[in-house]
């Protein structure tokens, strides 16, 4: 299913649509470290998108450096020291500022989700996750599965 290509057409099958959306969005991010993309999606509509970022009216880590690279923190640890905030994160506030419900939704990634991320999903309702990037977090993929979240890998 994933990005296999409708066989009538040369369209992009659904999967492969929105994870081309959130590559899209990732390119926005001014992390110095990784660029990372959401897109959340109910009924084949999107609903929200969001990019890895510093908050509306803070500078950006591509403007003053990256604090985390400064202090040597490893990818996955020490979430709070850092001025972005997460690409799911950013997707959140979104639909959270506009009154989208997000239950029931899927969210496409460019990065599979931190364990901050993972609650987060979990309690807004999202059902399915489709990401490509690994993430050093395997206390967030227990955590899905625990909450009954589908998490997919997306293959090309």
């Amino acid at each position: 299913m994933n990005g296999k290509k409708n066989n009538r057409t040369s369209r992009p099958a659904w999967d492969e649509y929105f994870i081309n959306i959130a590559r899209l969005v990732s390119s926005r991010s001014t992390c110095l470290r990784r660029n990372v993309g959401a897109v959340i999606v109910k009924n084949k509509q999107v609903l929200t998108t969001g990019y890895n970022g510093a908050p509306a009216g803070v500078k950006h880590c591509d403007e003053i450096g990256c604090m985390r690279e400064k202090m040597g923190v490893p990818s996955g640890e020490r979430h709070e020291l850092c001025r972005a905030l997460h690409a799911e994160q950013n997707a959140f506030l979104q639909a959270a500022r506009h009154g989208i419900s997000l239950d029931g939704a899927t969210m496409y990634m460019t990065t599979q989700p931190c364990s901050i991320c993972a609650k987060m999903i979990i309690n807004a309702g999202i059902k399915k996750i489709i990401f490509e990037g690994d993430y050093p977090d395997e206390f967030a993929i227990e955590l899905l599965k625990e909450a009954g979240v589908k998490l997919e890998k997306f293959k090309q």
